[in-house]
This record gives structure tokens, C-alpha cells and sequence, in this order.
């Protein structure tokens, strides 16, 4: 039974009931995220960390930033470059904004048979933002096509600290190189949704015990290695040239190569 509010008895008949039932049902349903198609709870992501919020992100990259990234310079290079012949690279670093301010990250050859070409990194820029242990960084990236060029998302602080979050080349043309220096693990990654010219979005969370990496939304790799606990390390987004002796060098007729990042984000614990 229940009361009117003006205290008249109402009976309560099965109908009523019943569709009182099947709504407490469903509302327990979708406040708990369970049960069939649409389950998931908006504003909250399904899969790793269901059931809680997404986080903001910690770092949101402004390429056009001073403040967040310089440009054509980077201690992994020595002296801090402009050049690296020692790692088979063609690079000579530049600070021209038209390298790699925009998100499109070229190369040019050179007269002296070096290319010059645009690196960013976070180390020596006022906000000096690092990546830690348990960060997750996300990336959304376009490759380049022409034979040569090697692009890289990567960290490097006093000499190491080595991760790359990808590395690629062209002549390997469904292969991703996904590699952990920091405690020696690496992965060759073939994708039928990875080769010249194509988008492929890419997540790594580092773990203290396990580096883990995601291509296109598959978990594709765990290291089982990690960073430890209190690692940290500044960004580097750059575009090398190979000089030919793991990959083959530019052929004589290209003059120019490029590849973008068009969103790349950490996420902080």
C-alpha cells in the first residue's frame, strides 16, 4: 500500500509493481556498468581502469610552444648535435620552426650529403616537463613513406633513460620497433594497419615492472621489465635519416621527408 498526499490509502494492484521491479533493475544496472550492450557508464572509459574516471592529462603537447619543447637540440646527440654520424644518422639538427614546430616533423638534404632536420625535446625548455613511472603516454601519428627516413618518439636524460615509444622505417613497411633501454627489453612489431603513409595511434604505459605498449587500441607488447620506481625522463620527437647501414639511406632523387604527430598526451596516475 502507499499514501496519496492527501493521506488517502492507495492500492498498490501488480501492474505497478511490476514496472516499479523492472525499473529498480534497470537502474541498478547502469549505475553498476553491467549487463549487455550500453553498459558502459558515459564519461567513463571501458576496458583498463572501468568504473573510474578519465584522467585529465599532465601534458598536452603545444609543438609551437618555446615554453614546452626546444627545437634542434638534444643532449642524446653529442655535444648536444647538431649531428650523430656515430649512430648511423644523416641528421644535422636545426631550430628553422618549419622542421618541427607545426607537428610535421621534414627533413632536407644538404649540400654536404647531411640532412637537416627537425627534433624537439622538453630537456633545457623553461617548463622541463619529464615522463615518469606509471605515466601513459598517447600519440597519434602519420608515417612517412620515403625510404630513409626514421622517425621516433623517445626519452633521454644524463646519457639514458632510454624509451622508444616507436621507432620506424619505411623499408620495413609493417613494422613497428617498440624498445625498453632502460632494463634491456625490446619488440618487433608487425601490423597490417602499419605501413607508409598510414595513422596509427599509439598508447605506452610505463610501468615500474612492465612497460606496456598499444598500437591502433590492441595491447601489443609487455615487456615484463618496467622502469622501476622512480624513473623519470624528458621527451624527444624528432625525424633521423638513416645513412645506410641497418637501413638504406635516401635514394639520390629525394630531396625531402616528412611524418607528423597530430596529438600526443600523458596521462598521470
Amino acid at each position: 500500500m502507499r499514501v496519496s498526499s492527501c493521506g488517502h490509502f492507495i492500492r498498490m494492484d501488480a501492474e505497478y509493481l511490476g514496472w516499479l521491479r523492472r525499473l529498480t533493475r534497470r537502474l541498478g544496472s547502469i549505475g553498476t556498468g553491467g549487463g549487455g550492450r550500453g553498459g558502459a557508464v558515459v564519461g567513463v572509459e571501458a576496458g583498463a581502469g572501468a568504473g573510474l574516471p578519465r584522467r585529465a592529462p599532465v601534458f598536452t603537447a603545444d609543438f609551437t610552444s618555446p615554453a614546452q619543447w626546444v627545437a634542434g637540440r638534444s643532449w642524446a646527440y653529442p655535444g648536444g648535435g647538431p649531428t650523430n654520424p656515430g649512430d648511423n644518422k644523416l641528421d644535422h639538427l636545426v631550430t628553422d620552426p618549419s622542421y618541427s614546430r607545426g607537428g610535421v616533423f621534414r627533413a632536407t638534404r644538404r649540400p654536404d650529403g647531411n640532412w637537416d632536420s627537425g627534433l624537439l625535446t622538453t630537456e633545457g625548455s623553461d617548463e622541463g616537463f619529464t615522463v615518469r613511472t606509471d605515466d601513459v603516454l598517447e600519440a597519434r601519428v602519420k608515417l612517412p613513406v620515403e625510404l630513409g627516413a626514421w622517425p621516433a618518439i623517445w626519452t633521454w636524460r644524463d646519457g639514458g633513460q632510454e624509451i622508444d615509444f616507436f621507432e620506424y622505417h619505411p623499408d620495413n613497411p609493417d613494422l613497428l620497433e617498440l624498445s625498453n633501454h632502460v632494463r634491456g627489453a625490446s619488440h618487433y612489431h608487425h601490423d597490417p594497419g602499419v605501413r607508409p603513409g598510414a595513422w596509427v595511434d599509439l598508447k605506452v604505459e610505463l610501468g615500474r615492472n612492465s612497460v606496456v605498449w598499444w598500437i591502433n587500441g590492441t595491447r601489443v607488447f609487455a615487456d615484463r621489465k618496467g622502469v622501476g620506481r622512480r624513473w623519470r625522463a624528458y621527451l624527444i620527437v624528432n625525424l633521423s635519416v638513416s645513412a645506410g647501414n641497418y637501413h638504406p639511406a635516401p635514394e639520390p632523387g629525394i630531396s625531402e621527408m616528412s611524418w607528423e604527430v597530430s596529438a600526443l598526451r600523458v596521462y598521470r596516475a
